[in-house]
């Protein structure tokens, strides 16, 4: 594993947003032992990496692109226009050790890991001193930790409920030697450490922190997401009730919801990515990536991705949803001269008076919706359909023609259908897919799009559905040679 090789940096980042002190951060070897004795003085020196990991967040490799993408392009509510504009090897799984094997989800997101053991390890010093006022950063710590770790579970490891004695990713929670090889825990091992990170974090981190920076009602949010995904669907209902009932926020009307989008966070956001002009991806953007082609500002603007006709299919079944305010006709619409909206303008807008495309727009990592969608699908398998139905319904009253649920017509599928028009474009559909053990079905007729690696349909069964570690990774860790995910051996 290239953790020896990790430079802990994330202070340079932190740097450009706060004038603390972070030099022993900044001249840390390129190891993730290196002495970092201190790098930390006070919270707010802590606070400034926490800041730094979240500015480093931004990179279109993980949170500012690809880690969305991921979920959604191999979840079938996407298609490709064509082969070779950028990140199609997500949606055609072209996945091998040495080839299309996003390395950058393992390398970038344990770079953030280690920063955060780091920081820990500092504050338990500072503390075991006499030190305090250390515990809402640690909780912060903690929350992006586990935020880190369930990310990289899903991508390399199999669904929990599905084979939890399988392997996940290397659990490692305190400063590594330069010389370390850790090998690779279980998925059930990874999932027993996200939980535990997740109830410290919400033991110690502070209500009022603002919504760019890791929050208790973040970390009750993340609680439910994992708990749905371990099936524990009384303790994701408990917290996802909590986040609904705390009034911090509320839902968009269904006249404010397209407009929403456009206006930065607001009364729905939980946990928000903050993406300014300063770290805005442009054309590496998540926007950039679904913008109509008719409102590109640059040759590389063409929209890699759109919508399949499953999703606009799903999404039609009312034509007055309010969902289709952020839809756009696109690239195929317009060669074809046809009706298809498959443009998503979640993460970008044009502006009339500029002439181009704007992308720094932030992105909202958890929002209420979700808890919402969450609550549906667990009080439904707690036996209470009529809450289920009431918690669905106040979201799939943003598709105003369609008859309410009640608890005689609730079903999975129909929370599964509504997540899909909600979640759309935030990351969340392949996963859901694989933890609710349906089949993927991929829109490749729509432009006839060559595919080798999988066939038109993929399940859980299929060992492509997770990512391959890179052998750069396994040269820099022999130790997990005979560890490498069973498709790609």
């Amino acid at each position: 594993m290239k953790i020896r090789n990790i430079l802990i940096s994330i202070a340079a980042a932190a740097m450009s947003l706060t004038a603390v002190s972070c030099d022993a951060f900044l001249d840390m070897q390129p190891s993730s032992s290196a002495n970092v004795d201190g790098a930390i003085e006070a919270p707010s020196d802590a606070t400034a990496i926490i800041r730094g990991v979240m500015r480093k967040m931004t990179s279109p490799t993980t949170y500012g692109r690809n880690i969305f993408l991921y979920a959604d392009a191999k979840g079938g509510d996407l298609t490709i226009y064509s082969v070779g504009r950028g990140a199609d090897d997500l949606y055609r799984f072209q996945h091998s050790e040495t080839s299309g094997t996003y390395s950058g989800f393992w390398s970038n997101l344990y770079s953030y890991i280690m920063n955060m053991n780091a920081v820990l390890a500092e504050i338990d010093k500072l503390e075991a001193a006499g030190k305090t006022g250390f515990d809402n950063v640690k909780g912060q710590a903690y929350l992006l930790r586990a935020m880190f770790y369930f990310d990289l579970v899903r991508m390399y490891g199999l669904p929990y409920n599905y084979k939890p004695d399988s392997y996940g990713v290397p659990s490692i929670t305190s400063v590594a030697g330069f010389d370390a090889q850790p090998t690779r825990a279980t998925v059930k091992e990874n999932y027993t450490q996200i939980v535990k990170d997740l109830d410290q974090a919400v033991s110690l981190i502070g209500k009022s922190n603002p919504l760019t920076m890791p929050n208790y009602y973040a970390a009750k949010a993340l609680q439910a997401r994992v708990y749905l995904f371990m099936e524990d669907y009384a303790s994701a209902l408990a917290a996802a009730q909590e986040v609904i009932g705390s009034g911090k926020y509320s839902l968009y009307t269904n006249d404010e919801w397209a407009s929403s989008w456009s206006e930065g966070p607001g009364k729905e956001s939980i946990f928000v990515l903050g993406i300014d002009a300063v770290s805005d991806n442009g054309t590496s953007s998540l926007g950039y990536y679904y913008v109509p082609k008719k409102y590109k500002s640059a040759s590389t603007a063409m929209g890699w991705f759109f919508a399949s006709d499953y999703f606009l299919d799903r999404l039609g079944e009312d034509p007055d949803d309010v969902r289709w305010g952020v839809m756009e006709s696109d690239e195929y619409a317009a060669d074809f001269k046809v009706d298809h909206k498959g443009s998503c303008l979640k993460y970008s807008w044009y502006d009339a008076s500029a002439g181009k495309i704007t992308t720094a727009n932030s992105i909202t990592l958890i929002r209420l919706s979700e808890m919402y969608l969450i609550a549906a699908e667990a009080a439904l398998h707690a036996g209470t359909k009529a809450d289920a139905a009431t918690y669905l319904n106040a979201i799939r009253k943003r598709s105003p023609n369609l008859a309410p649920a009640d608890a005689s017509t609730i079903s999975v599928d129909m929370i599964l259908s509504e997540r899909s028009k909600e979640l759309f474009g935030e990351g969340h559909r392949f996963f859901d897919m694989m933890r609710l053990d349906r089949t993927v079905e991929f829109n490749d007729d729509l432009l006839d799009i060559n595919v080798t690696r999988r066939g038109k349909t993929i399940d859980r069964t299929n060992g492509m559905i997770v990512l391959p570690i890179s052998r750069d990774e396994i040269n820099a860790n022999p130790a997990i040679a005979s560890q490498q995910n069973e498709a790609y051996r």
